[in-house]
């Protein structure tokens, strides 16, 4: 158990600490305000100076394709509409469980609002146990557990189509997933392993754009700083952004971060009120030219309690009339959620795998192996110690 005593002891630095960072972190608000407002003037520049020397610049900053003090209020969502929404869990594989394999247990909602229909509130559960399914992320150097997230990350997608295909069409209907739409871990993978992940989403948007339902990732206490990226080549002290010239030891801090490690979402705290949506930025994201005609457009939004980063599809972020309907019941599920979307937050409850389900998961299989005949069923000594202290 944690002795609270000796954490008491280790932790006295730590309101010091916090007081110098809450000063220093004045100072580059301070400094990225005024940034801000001098890209204002020179936004068409600035934008201008990224595309031509987009391949000589070695930090991804987004795009703004609005301008830059652009504070728009968010409109009512309609009476009637409908608003789905997948998330996952997972209970991971352990050589010390009396099987190996590994459970991804998807929730899905689909909650009708104005309309005389019942919601849908379930989860669909899938256990993996074939060699296949097991030890193929083995062969590009991937560890079961994380190939099991990026599986699980891509049946969220998958099955979040699946419900729109089953929603009324004649109503306005969001569908929604907890995190981003930019799969920044899929950059690191060989094109093998991506391949296998990255064709099931794409595929699924494609559907959700035949459907005509926008899909949208809603991020809370965002830790992007793509937009104040864009703010670095305002910074620059050289001529042009010529990073690979001047800047080659990207391992040293560069004389365009003076705003590390600020992040988005603190600047836009100033800059709306709540209701209302900051500039829409074009993510510059390397992964997201495999994405096919689905760019990722962004903006921040004052949602009441936070500013939550809102990431769509080129083909929504393009269509007014859908834009301001997807952002209108965005902020409708938030204010039903009291700060979280509703929707999110049950496809959570419905996903999460609790410690009771997990014992009653291996309880299930262990009744299903002794009935198949298998022998000598059970955990290794190892969890069983674990489970039970002899002391």
């Amino acid at each position: 158990m944690l002795d609270l005593t000796k954490l008491a002891n280790s932790m006295q630095g730590i309101s010091q600490h916090l007081t110098t960072e809450a000063a220093a972190s004045r100072q580059r608000m301070n400094l990225a305000q005024q940034l801000l407002l001098a890209a204002y003037a020179e936004q068409a520049a600035l934008v201008e100076k990224q595309k031509q020397w987009r391949d000589r610049i070695l930090f991804n900053a987004a795009t703004p394709v609005e301008p830059l003090n652009t504070c728009i209020d968010l409109p009512v969502a309609p009476q009637v509409h409908t608003v789905i929404a997948t998330d996952g869990s997972q209970i991971a594989p352990s050589h010390h469980e009396i099987a190996y394999c590994y459970l991804l247990n998807i929730g899905r909602v689909m909650l009708h609002y104005g309309q005389n229909r019942h919601p849908l509130l379930d989860s669909l559960p899938e256990v993996f146990y074939r060699a296949e399914d097991l030890y193929v992320s083995r062969q590009w150097g991937i560890r079961t557990e994380e190939w099991m997230g990026y599986k699980r990350t891509a049946s969220e997608t998958v099955i979040l189509a699946e419900l729109a295909g089953s929603a009324p069409m004649s109503v306005p209907t969001l569908a929604m997933v907890d995190g981003s739409l930019i799969y920044w871990f899929l950059e690191q993978l060989p094109h093998e392993a991506r391949d296998r992940i990255l064709p099931p989403i794409i595929e699924a948007w494609d559907k959700l754009q035949e459907f005509g339902i926008p899909i949208m990732g809603y991020l809370s206490a965002s830790r992007s700083g793509e937009a104040l990226n864009f703010l670095r080549l305002q910074a620059c002290i050289h001529e042009h952004p010529d990073c690979i010239t001047y800047c080659p030891n990207q391992l040293e801090k560069l004389p365009c971060q003076v705003l590390e490690p600020l992040k988005d979402a603190a600047l836009w705290t100033i800059a709306l009120k709540p209701g209302q949506r900051s500039a829409f930025w074009r993510s510059s994201a390397r992964i997201t030219q495999s994405y096919n005609t689905h760019v990722i457009y962004f903006c921040y939004v004052h949602v009441g309690t936070e500013i939550a980063r809102i990431e769509l599809p080129a083909w929504v972020a393009e269509d007014s009339v859908l834009l301001n309907q997807s952002l209108g019941l965005m902020l409708a599920q938030v204010q039903k959620g009291y700060g979280y979307p509703v929707a999110l937050a049950e496809a959570h409850n419905q996903a999460v795998v609790r410690g009771g389900d997990r014992a009653s998961f291996f309880a299930l299989l262990e009744q299903q192996m002794i009935k198949a005949g298998l022998q000598n069923v059970g955990i290794s000594y190892k969890e069983a110690r674990k489970r039970g202290s002899i002391a």
